[in-house]
């Protein structure tokens, strides 16, 4: 992942580094809170979308959340 410092540094400011209308994003969405499941359960996490500079390289047709 880049932030604004480390995308202004590579000089891809305008691509990257920051979350706005335009930009590439990596992001995933995952099943469970990280923060608040059980240390047990991290193992378990699932991603059920998952985004490449801004493409969809992965989807959970069979996620509840309707990806």
């Amino acid at each position: 992942t880049y932030t604004l410092g480390s995308a202004w540094t590579s000089k891809d400011e305008d691509e990257i580094g920051s979350i706005e209308a335009g930009k590439y994003a990596d992001l995933v969405v995952l099943d469970r809170d990280y923060l608040t499941v059980p240390e047990s359960e991290i193992r378990e996490i699932q991603s059920v979308l998952t985004l490449l500079e801004g493409e969809a390289v992965y989807t959970d047709s069979d996620s509840e959340l309707g990806f």
